[in-house]
């Protein structure tokens, strides 16, 4: 049996079904920008692996990062235990994050990030003695994760968790932010978010976004000034603002953080994919002094949550790395770079039939279509192109590496729009 026959005997690969699955694409090496696969063919990787491998594959510098560590310790427990790369990677986080974060907790993922976020929002409420503050307001159209409370936070309709509905905890939704990324925000586009905060205020713990871009739920861009807005609205009503940062985080949308195109500090920020330029699983829950504090001074006088690989040295080592290469790097000009490369890449696509809207932010670039793709037809397109793009629903998007040079994002976005082109000719024309 071949790779593909093993995989597809006994491997559950993630939105895919064993009986039916979609046949994977070999890899078996990955260097700079490039996938090699088993039979030899070379792919430009459009994804950066779902948007973590800002620096491309085989970096020497994260490389060393790993071999250096290995040679210490892999891994130990965090419980009672610290070490060096630990540390360092939480003092860098807080330089760099929004001025009130100052507390540092470690996760295993995205979605566990936001499992622990939300757990210290609800714990806080605890220890200030409000225990009805226990449920979450959060805008549609968002994504924040695969696990139960993540899910429960994600759009209740257009989603991919309806099937879960009736066992998730139950939220709160408004409508999505309605202002164009750069337009302004009107009182008008916040009256829904204001009225549910003044009936539930009481029921509330925090108010969870994406900041500027909602991601897996849309690839949808918003202003920054109604960002600024719910800040001041959060504050009003005595509700946390948590930022979910997990895929914006790290230069992809043109600032360090997305939150930073508002000049916003959130109560708590997650972030996570690019945190350690996708060489290993991290991701980290950042939270003001009040909120560490109040949580640690409450019953049972401690937070509630601790994950078996918490804060590995490994995956800490490589995160420091990953992010000292990044500020090293002219990062903002290399994202303008590449924000200037997408929106002249993928411009032609704005004029055929099947597209509804072609949109560039900083690293970002998206096609949404009128209709949804057929994922059995359309991934081997951008193979037979020699790219990896991997749409989902309406949306094909490019994430691209940072270290991604013109000649190659040219390439990748002639190939994405050369495939978007076909799907259209093949649905005009029944084929």
């Amino acid at each position: 049996m071949d790779l593909i026959q093993r995989d597809q005997a006994c491997v559950w690969h993630p939105y895919s079904s064993m009986p039916h699955p979609l046949a994977p694409f070999a890899i078996v090496s990955a260097n700079g920008v490039r996938l090699r696969m088993s039979d030899g063919r070379e792919l430009i990787d459009g994804m950066s692996s779902w948007w973590c491998a800002v620096h491309g594959y085989n970096h020497p510098v994260l490389n060393a990062a790993i071999e250096s560590q290995l040679k210490d310790m892999a891994h130990v427990m965090f419980g009672g235990l610290t070490h060096e790369p630990a540390v360092q990677l939480a003092e860098k986080l807080v330089e760099l994050s929004p001025s009130s974060l100052k507390t540092v907790f470690f996760a295993d993922s995205g979605s566990v990030s936001v499992e622990a976020a939300m757990k210290m929002a609800i714990q806080y409420w605890i220890a200030i003695g409000q225990p009805s503050k226990r449920r979450f307001l959060s805008p549609r159209n968002g994504y924040h994760g695969d696990t139960l409370h993540a899910m429960s936070v994600c759009d209740p309709v257009t989603g991919m968790h309806g099937l879960f509905a009736e066992v998730l905890p139950q939220q709160f939704f408004v409508e999505a932010p309605q202002p164009g990324f750069g337009e302004p925000c009107e009182a008008s586009h916040l009256v829904e978010m204001e009225t549910m905060l003044q009936a539930h205020a009481n029921e509330i713990a925090g108010f969870i976004l994406e900041p500027i871009v909602q991601g897996a739920g849309g690839m949808r861009f918003y202003s920054a000034d109604y960002l600024r807005r719910v800040r001041e609205l959060c504050d009003r009503y005595k509700v946390l603002l948590i930022a979910d940062e997990i895929a914006t985080g790290f230069g992809r949308t043109g600032k360090l953080f997305a939150c930073d195109h508002a000049g916003v500090s959130p109560d708590i920020m997650t972030v996570g994919k690019a945190l350690t330029g996708g060489y290993m699983t991290l991701a980290a829950v950042l939270t003001t002094e009040q909120v560490s504090t109040t949580i640690s001074e409450g019953e049972p006088g401690l937070f509630m949550h601790g994950p078996t690989f918490m804060a590995n040295p490994l995956a800490c080592a490589v995160a420091l790395a990953s992010i000292n290469l990044l500020l090293e790097s002219d990062w903002s000009q290399n994202v303008s770079r590449l924000e200037n490369g997408l929106q002249k890449g993928l411009e032609p696509a704005a004029d055929l039939g099947n597209v509804s809207d072609v949109r560039v932010l900083g690293a970002i670039g998206v096609i949404e279509l009128h209709e949804p793709v057929e994922m059995p037809q359309i991934q081997p397109m951008f193979v037979e192109r020699g790219v990896w793009v991997r749409p989902f629903g309406r949306l094909v998007y490019l994430m691209p590496p940072f270290v991604m040079c013109d000649e190659d994002l040219q390439a990748l976005c002639a190939a994405t729009v050369s495939v978007v082109r076909d799907i259209g000719t093949s649905l005009r024309t029944g084929n």
